[in-house]
């Protein structure tokens, strides 16, 4: 059986394999955006969670328009990051300082 418990736990790790990948993974912009991706979708677990546990769909709403604004933020940040390659071959976070106005 599923508890609420197993899946608190899940959406732990996930968010902690997220900030890892925030964390620990410094060059890659994919990865560190994929990384935050993660995090937000360990939060949406947990709303889901709650909200079957409470059996109430305010959770599940939330994370309706949760999940809306983060597929506009992963365009918009899949965008940015096409025209900062365009502009500096590379999409090494050390070398984006140049953007520095």
């Amino acid at each position: 059986m599923w508890t609420l418990a197993h899946t608190l736990i899940l959406s732990a790790i996930l968010f902690v394999i997220g900030v890892l990948g925030v964390m620990l993974n410094r060059r890659n912009v994919i990865v560190v955006l994929m990384a935050i991706e993660l995090m937000l979708l360990a939060v949406n677990t947990n709303f889901i969670a709650f909200s079957h546990y409470w059996n109430d769909m305010r959770g599940q709403v939330f994370v309706f328009f949760i999940l809306t604004v983060a597929a506009a933020e992963a365009a918009i940040g899949l965008a940015i990051l096409l025209t900062v390659f365009r502009k500096l071959d590379t999409i090494d976070v050390d070398k984006l300082n140049h953007l520095k106005g």
